[in-house]
């Protein structure tokens, strides 16, 4: 088969994570160039990636493309949402989709445009395993999933799938934040250079969906603290999800207890190189990494399979995640900081698009 051929708009952090699954997929992915306004960024993207790289969208469109994804600031991108359906080009885009509720709102005329969102945690090894498990029946009906391993719209997304909960549900919100002293850990720019203690900003809260019940609870120091892990509780009415292991009742005599195992090749003297296999529960492979043995990490990974499914999407496959699903989780999000701020109770009444 040949490459998937996808462009980028933008050339920051973001970018090299696309640029990163690229070098190490040529037999399945081919970017045809990056644009950016910043001709010095322009020459670096070249220079260390060895992509062609433009100053204009139309010299990016030239390139080819089948589709484009866009990861530039979250004020520009709806106006850029606007212009590559105009041109009827295909998108993939950074969540969130517009910055605020009036934008969110606003974005409703672009419904029917062949736009994605790259919400891509649902694509990580570990989550894809406990999406599975949750929608294998073992754990019975799902009432209750607490996530704590993303911020804002990433996390509000697990939680809405891992209840399977319609884009239009309504809800009440309670939230709080707790703040408390930490080491200082790493961050975007490498280890910390000295032992200090820093504030971490923890946001609690509370979705009740009635019969469902979702919980955020999230500091950002979590995606790269050495002393804060992720955490995530999935509960349904025979069994449940508490971080790695699996519990659930076979029948009403043998209760069942797992452990998610993560195989990873190259350990301990084994020889096949240095990449994730799959992950088990018990002698079942819940989740096995398609794009073995390419070393990619786990969001790399989720990334490489968001990038297959617009390529599937736009021949008629599964949706990675509609513009709808993705302005609700945004919604979401921004009625989460409000009930923080406030200390009051949010209503949602439905999906943004039907107020």
């Amino acid at each position: 088969m040949d490459p998937i051929r996808f462009a980028i708009i933008g050339s920051g952090w973001r970018t090299e994570f696309y640029l990163r699954v690229a070098r190490a997929l040529p037999d399945a992915f081919e970017i045809t160039g990056v644009q950016t306004r910043d001709p010095e960024r322009a020459a670096h993207i070249t220079r260390e990636w060895g992509v062609p790289a433009h100053l204009t969208l139309d010299e990016l469109m030239a390139s080819g493309p089948a589709f484009v994804v866009t990861s530039v600031p979250w004020p520009v991108t709806p106006a850029l949402l606007r212009e590559l359906a105009a041109r009827e080009v295909p998108v993939l885009t950074e969540t969130p989709p517009a910055p605020d509720i009036d934008g969110l709102r606003a974005l409703r005329s672009l419904a029917d445009a062949r736009i994605q969102v790259a919400e891509q945690y649902q694509f990580q090894p570990l989550h894809a395993a406990r999406l599975t498990l949750a929608a294998s029946g073992r754990l019975g009906t799902i009432s209750q999933a607490q996530v704590s391993a993303a911020h804002g719209y990433h996390g509000i997304d697990l939680m809405r799938r891992f209840l399977s909960l319609p884009d239009d549900a309504r809800s009440t919100i309670r939230a709080m934040r707790f703040e408390s002293p930490l080491v200082a850990g790493p961050d975007r720019d490498g280890p910390p250079t000295n032992d200090r203690l820093s504030p971490s900003v923890q946001t609690i809260a509370w979705f009740d969906f009635g019969e469902r019940l979702g919980v955020m609870d999230f500091a950002s120091e979590q995606y790269f603290s050495w002393v804060r892990s992720p955490r995530v509780l999935i509960r349904g009415d025979r069994g449940e999800i508490a971080n790695e292991t699996v519990r659930y009742v076979e029948d009403v005599v043998t209760p069942i207890t797992l452990e998610l195992t993560r195989h990873d090749t190259g350990q301990a003297g084994n020889l096949e190189g240095h990449h994730l296999a799959g992950i088990t529960a018990g002698a079942e492979w819940v989740y096995r990494n398609p794009f073995q043995p390419a070393r990619l990490s786990d969001e790399e990974v989720a990334i490489a399979t968001a990038l297959v499914r617009m390529h599937q999407w736009l021949d008629g496959g599964p949706g990675i995640c509609s513009l709808a699903h993705g302005a609700q989780d945004h919604y979401l999000t921004l009625l989460m900081h409000q009930a923080t701020e406030s200390g009051e109770p949010v209503r949602v009444p439905g999906h943004i698009w039907s107020s």
